[in-house]
């Protein structure tokens, strides 16, 4: 049984479609990659499933049950969020925002217990956090504060995290880490995960790093292309969904495995 299940999922603003017949399954320690130009509809499908928004046709299972018979903080125990970006309005620790992720299992005027504490470092330790544990987020790059938001929904426990580009505006170093982070996190944890992302190699990342990964290439209100990266993340494929160029790469590390990536070349003319 599959852990989360889209059957012909539709979204409306108003009459304005901005998905229609998604159908996707997600199994558990697999990598989905969500993949297409900007305002294809990647951030309102993520917020369908973590049920802020009512699809307008179709259904979401979570544990083969429809998601909108969870309560908040049901879903919260089964669904993690790693969203694109956050306001930072208050100075909370590291500590505290990472403990945050535990207030699915307390009550509304109940605080902490010990286990949910020993969670919450449990989870920073993990993330390599412990040096700024008591540091105000505030002052945190965007890679660290990142980190945290990894941190936090990590302490939530759940079998399932999503993540809207986890990686935006982050410099290459900070990307790679949170990159190896999640793989590290999917393999010991066995996470599964929905990504949305703006770069295809993110997808062939995974696929190099032996997590089970499917991406869907979203575009004109629809998944044109669902398989494995190499299936979908093909040359032909961005010059018909981005009007690009693209060479598609083979190369060897250094302990002689073979790994895929694109490299972009120019916009097309035509």
């Amino acid at each position: 049984m599959s852990l989360l299940k889209i059957e012909k999922a539709s979204f409306q603003y108003g009459k304005t479609t901005i998905f229609e017949n998604i159908n996707f399954e997600l199994d558990s320690g697999n990598m989905f990659c969500l993949f297409g130009p900007n305002g294809c509809g990647k951030s309102t499908l993520i917020e369908c499933i973590l049920g802020y928004l009512k699809l307008s046709q179709g259904r979401i299972l979570l544990n083969n049950q429809s998601i909108h018979t969870y309560r908040p903080a049901e879903r919260a125990q089964q669904i993690g969020y790693v969203p694109q970006g956050h306001t930072k309005n208050f100075p909370y620790t590291v500590k505290d925002i990472v403990l945050m992720g535990r207030a699915a299992y307390t009550g509304t005027f109940s605080a902490p217990s010990k286990e949910d504490m020993e969670i919450a470092e449990s989870a920073i330790e993990t993330l390599g956090l412990a040096p700024i544990r008591d540091k105000p987020y505030t002052q945190l790059s965007g890679g660290q504060t990142q980190l945290v938001m990894l941190a936090r929904a990590l302490a939530q426990e759940t079998s399932i995290i999503l993540m809207d580009e986890p990686t935006a505006h982050l410099d290459f170093r900070h990307e790679l880490i949170i990159l190896e982070t999640i793989v590290k996190l999917m393999k010991e944890k066995n996470i599964s995960v929905v990504m949305a992302t703006h770069f295809p190699n993110h997808a062939f990342y995974f696929e190099n790093s032996g997590i089970p990964t499917t991406v869907a290439l979203m575009n004109h209100q629809a998944f044109e292309y669902v398989g494995s990266p190499a299936e979908v993340l093909t040359e032909a494929n961005m010059l018909h969904t981005f009007k690009i160029h693209a060479k598609l790469m083979t190369a060897k590390t250094p302990d002689e495995k073979l790994v895929r990536g694109l490299i972009p070349i120019e916009v097309s003319t035509n």
